[in-house]
């Protein structure tokens, strides 16, 4: 007969929220790593446009090669930094390793803060950039061992908001400290760049001599968003301090008692041997030795690296697990090479482009893209488990598709004479914003959610870090050529994007599933395997093996159903 609890009806996800405040506030807290990401992501837009950072870097704005390099520094530490936390995070904890890169963080920023040198700048990215990666890998793990299976995936699309809200808030606080001692780094020197009928700031010729090359715009107005962001990671650093480890990390370094503890302050129940903690509990050891069966009975003698190395290969062993990889990665691809980081990386110039002279009204016109990339995310937290994942991803293929065209078309008929036809500049603006409203609800979410539901359980951490780190290599790439592009493409750079825009349409028409309600059983069936039911016995034989119906064990029941359950195994 079938208990009452599984009789009531499941409560909606707000009401959940709602049920549980310290979750959602935990993980509200610990989103500050995305947060950081995205402020690190958005800064470095105005930075490039402020004279006196030029001033002082003057390689980085007249070489575009050089600016691309100075972009995607970060990104590419950021990719090693993904790849290389999983064994920290599994040797040291989960808050153990947002620590760690909560301290490289600081250090990256404050010497990007600090730089007097261009390797001491670049040394600062680098560094940065690493912590970058190790919070974005690390902190949606956590997020989704402290919270409750009902509410898991709306905190992945919170990590997702928290990225665009630090784009946002960078875009802002550049907006007005620009304009610490004024915009122009030497107002009395007239410009010697660009053309007589539109003159450029040149960092090389247009500054003062050695020691006070700028009289106007101070170093601060970009060294101030840099020594910042050190605020928000020193807030996410003390404030770890008092949240609990991972239950699951502290099952994985077998400490039992530790995992009650922290389970019960996540659940905010007094006693840790509570019996409405019993079940989850159990549930989690299960998974835990599912995980540890797994890795013992497929690849049986391994251990440390040839176990860790026989794990990814796994990944390309059979033609369905190598197609779920290629469609988790091709997901990431296309997210970066639609053009949505380049836009995020160099807006002020695109902007420029399509004729909003002065840095002023360019850093404006971004920081309103900021506000309608924040908004525009927020359609998915209703839709995505309404519509599905593919409805949104082809309606916002098409969408991004037909406004690169759109503004594509405009730069490449009006050229530089775009600034006397102000009707056709303004157009082409209003579509880079409707570019973004098709991008933000669709592919910058889904782009994370869905490789994570295509995979099945014994291989979904493994792949999802190949996937992340995919995502992250094609973002290096982008930052690295889109100033040569923007500089010699020119309006070739938009249709560019506009074809990898359609590529991802007639991609997704043709191969990706649709997940939304769907079973790892339903995806065995899409891709034409068994791995996932085969899977879902195991971990309920384990799962039975702990007598999930048994009162709360004692430590010698724990200890006895454990190796029950390894010797069955």
């Amino acid at each position: 007969m079938a208990s009452n609890a599984s009789q009531t009806k499941p409560q909606g996800v707000w009401r959940q929220l709602l049920d549980n405040p310290y979750i959602f506030g935990l993980s509200a807290f610990a989103s500050l790593g995305g947060f950081l990401f995205g402020y690190d992501q958005g800064v470095v837009s105005g930075v490039l446009e402020m004279q006196s950072f030029a001033a002082e870097f003057p390689r980085i704005h007249v070489d575009s090669g050089f600016k691309g390099w100075f972009v995607s520094t970060l990104l590419l530490t950021a990719w090693f930094g993904s790849l290389i936390n999983g064994p920290i995070a599994d040797r040291f904890g989960r808050k153990g390793s947002m620590l760690a890169a909560v301290v490289v963080f600081t250090l990256g920023s404050a010497l990007q803060a600090a730089a007097k040198t261009t390797a001491v700048l670049f040394s600062g990215r680098a560094i940065a950039g690493l912590a970058v990666g190790m919070l974005t890998m690390i902190v949606p793990m956590y997020m989704s061992e402290v919270s409750t299976a009902g509410i898991r995936g709306t905190l992945v699309v919170l990590q997702q908001l928290s990225i665009t809200l630090g784009i946002l808030v960078s875009y802002w606080l550049e907006y007005g400290t620009q304009y610490i001692g004024g915009v122009r780094c030497a107002p009395d020197i007239p410009y010697t760049g660009g053309t007589p009928d539109k003159p450029k700031f040149d960092p090389r010729f247009d500054v003062g001599p050695p020691g006070h090359r700028c009289s106007g715009q101070s170093q601060a107005a970009w060294r101030v968003p840099f020594a910042l962001q050190i605020v928000p990671a020193l807030i996410l650093g003390v404030g770890m301090l008092f949240y609990p480890e991972s239950p699951r990390y502290h099952l994985m370094r077998h400490q039992e008692d530790a995992a009650l503890r922290s389970l019960a302050q996540l659940r905010r129940v007094d006693h840790p041997d509570s019996e409405c903690l019993r079940e989850e509990y159990l549930s989690i050891k299960a998974e835990v030795l599912f995980d540890e069966t797994i890795a013992r009975d497929r690849f049986p003698g391994k251990t440390g690296a040839s176990l860790y190395l026989a794990q990814y290969g796994s990944l390309v062993s059979t033609k369905p697990a190598f197609r779920r990889l290629a469609i988790g990665c091709l997901i990431g691809f296309f997210q970066q090479f639609m053009g949505c980081n380049a836009l995020i990386y160099f807006a002020p110039t695109i902007f420029g482009q399509l004729g909003l002279t002065g840095g002023t009204t360019s850093l404006l016109a971004t920081g309103v893209y900021g506000i309608v990339n924040t908004l525009s995310t927020l359609p998915a937290l209703f839709l995505i488990d309404r519509v599905g994942r593919r409805p949104l991803l082809m309606s916002g293929a098409a969408g991004t598709c037909i406004s690169l065209v759109i503004v594509g078309a405009i730069l490449g008929a009006y050229g530089s004479n775009l600034p006397q036809h102000p009707a056709a500049g303004w157009v082409g603006i209003a579509f880079i914003y409707i570019y973004d409203i098709n991008f933000s609800y669709s592919f910058a979410p889904i782009g994370w959610v869905l490789p994570s539901e295509i995979f099945n359980l014994g291989n979904r951490s493994k792949a999802m870090a190949i996937t992340t780190s995919c995502t992250w290599m094609c973002n290096f790439i982008i930052g690295l050529v889109t100033p040569d592009m923007l500089e010699k493409l020119q309006w070739g750079t938009y249709i560019f994007f506009a074809a990898f825009c359609l590529l991802a349409f007639l991609f997704t028409f043709f191969l990706v599933p649709e997940t939304k309600g769907k079973s790892l059983e339903d995806m065995d069936e899409i891709f034409g395997d068994t791995a996932a039911h085969e899977e879902k016995q195991r971990l309920f034989n384990i799962a039975a093996s702990l007598g999930l119906t048994a009162p709360m064990p004692t430590p010698d029941k724990i200890d006895a159903v454990t190796a029950e359950a390894q010797e069955y195994a």
